[in-house]
Order: structure tokens, then sequence, then C-alpha cells
């Protein structure tokens, strides 16, 4: 039996008290210590702006306690896995190949970060950041291709994955030409089965801190947009940050890193086909930058989520 939602009706007006609140949901439904709540506080109270979206002028698309009684009208279960070692994680193999739960060598979250259903991504993100908060919990940011095969439904071997010894762009283009399409909800697209009718804020025409509110679905609203493998929310609500290896030594499940790469489709999606969003299309170089790189993009529709090897 999980426990209750800590704070479910709280929506405080203060960054400094919303993100405060968000830590106490996180220690409590993903069972952290007080250390890694201090490592995770850490990062986030350097960043002027890191959070669940401007507390002043957000409006969410729909609330918290509205969100559960959607999933248990609807009879959402997401049991753990053992092998994840980590509440809300699910393993990442390739079933089509005759591969179980076990054999998976890493996990990746159910939800976009901070990981907790019926919570608000967290936003206004940079790439590194959102890597080092991942450590900070004892994760790590996801490969593009385990994100991909966490959508599909089958996650392939990187080196069928990548063509190392191709430039970014020549590799981008080979590899979205040969690719399966499918969304993670199954082989026809529909928009309505994912978080995608929010709106931007009336203000907001380039993006900035003040003026666009990250007015998101709070994760896992949508219990039909649910890949095979049991992640939610990978079309519509917040893009996501994953790390696009350029070599062998970039991938992050090698204990690397590369550049960046946004998955997934945002909230404005339903009213504005911004791009392409079937689970294996890989993306232009938009605001590409080394993850590692203090100068990565930040968004107010920009998230990420975590992946964790299996030790």
């Amino acid at each position: 039996m999980r426990p209750a939602l800590p704070d479910e009706d709280l929506y405080p007006k203060s960054l400094d008290e919303q993100r405060e609140a968000m830590l106490r949901r996180m220690k409590v439904m993903l069972e952290l210590d007080d250390d890694a709540i201090g490592r995770l506080r850490k990062i986030v109270e350097a960043s002027k702006i890191i959070g669940q979206g401007n507390p002043e002028i957000v409006e969410y698309a729909l609330t918290r306690k509205e969100c559960r009684e959607r999933r248990e009208k609807e009879g959402a279960n997401d049991p753990d896995f053992a092998v994840c070692g980590a509440p809300f994680m699910v393993p990442l193999y390739d079933p089509r190949a005759g591969q179980k739960e076990s054999d998976a060598k890493a996990c990746i979250d159910r939800f976009e970060f901070p990981n907790v259903p019926c919570d608000y991504p967290v936003t206004w993100v940079g790439p590194h950041d959102a890597s080092e908060i991942c450590k900070s919990i004892g994760k790590r940011l996801c490969d593009a291709h385990e994100w991909e095969g966490a959508c599909a439904g089958a996650v392939h071997d990187p080196d069928v994955e990548y063509a190392w010894k191709l430039p970014r762009k020549d590799a981008k283009n080979r590899h979205n030409e040969a690719r399966e399409i499918v969304w993670a909800y199954g082989a026809e697209k529909d928009h309505k089965k994912c978080g995608m009718a929010s709106h931007k804020s009336e203000k907001c025409e380039k993006s900035g801190w003040k003026k666009c509110g990250s007015n998101t679905y709070p994760a896992g609203s949508f219990p039909g947009c649910k890949s095979p493998l049991g992640v939610y929310d990978q079309h519509g609500n917040v893009a996501e940050h994953m790390n696009l290896p350029l070599k062998p030594a970039e991938l992050a499940s090698r204990g690397g890193l590369g550049e960046t790469e946004m998955k997934g489709s945002w909230f404005v999606f339903e009213k504005f086909e911004a791009h392409t969003d079937d689970c294996r299309w890989r993306a232009p170089d938009w605001h590409a930058t080394k993850i590692k790189s203090h100068d990565g993009h930040a968004n107010y529709h920009l998230g990420f989520r975590c992946c964790k090897d299996v030790k």
C-alpha cells in the first residue's frame, strides 16, 4: 500500500515554498533519505528558476487531486520491480528478442521528474543540472535509445541504435529513415490520449520566466498515455532532456555523457504540431550542447526523467 501524496492541495506562491513541498513529497513517495534530499536541495537552490513552474503565474491544466481521482477511476496500477531497487521505475529490456524483466541492465522512471504520480514535472532545468539531479538520488540521465525503447516497448542494443562513425546530423537522418514508427499507446497517432491540450500563458510570446508559466498536467494524468513497458507521458506535457552519445564512451549507460537530445512533445502539440513525436524519432540538434555544459537550454516546457543502472 503506497502512502498518500503529501501536500496534495498545497500550491505555494513562492518558489522556495514550492520546492520544499516537492522535496517533502519526494522524500515520502520515493523513500529518499535525508542525505539524498540534502544533495537535491543544494542543486535546486543554486538556481533561480528550477522548479515546477513560476508559482506566481502558473496555470496548471489539472490539480493533483483531479489526477489522483482520474487514475483511481481508471484503475491505474503501477507495481514496483525488485530489479530496479527504487519506486516507480520499470526495467528496460527487449521482449521481442525473448528477453525478460530479469535481463534488464537498467531501469527508467515511469514519470517525468520528480517521478511522483500526480505531481508536476520539474521545468526550467538545463541538461547539466538535470544530470546532476539524477546523480544526487542514485540515478543518471537516460540515453536516447533507452527512452525510445521504453516508449516503443523494446530497447535495442546501442551499437545497433547509433551510427558511431557518422556526424550527428547524418546519423540522425539514417536513424529516422530506418526507424519503426509507433507511439507509446499504439500504432496510430492519437493526441487525445496524452497531455496535449494545455495552453500557453497569455503573455508568453518568447520563452521567459516572468511571462511563461509551466502550465503542465500532473505526471500520469492520462493513464492511457502509457508505453508497453509501463512509462507515462512520453508524448505531451513536457519535452525531456536525454543524453545523445556520439561515440560509445559517451553512453550514460557506460558512465559517459554526450550531447543534449530533446525527446517527447510538449503541451501545445495538439494545437500546433511543432514536430514529429513518434517514439523513435530523433530531433534536429535544437539548442544542442554538451550535457556537461553549464549554459545548456532550459525552458518552461522542458523537463527530464532519470534512468538507473541495475546492480
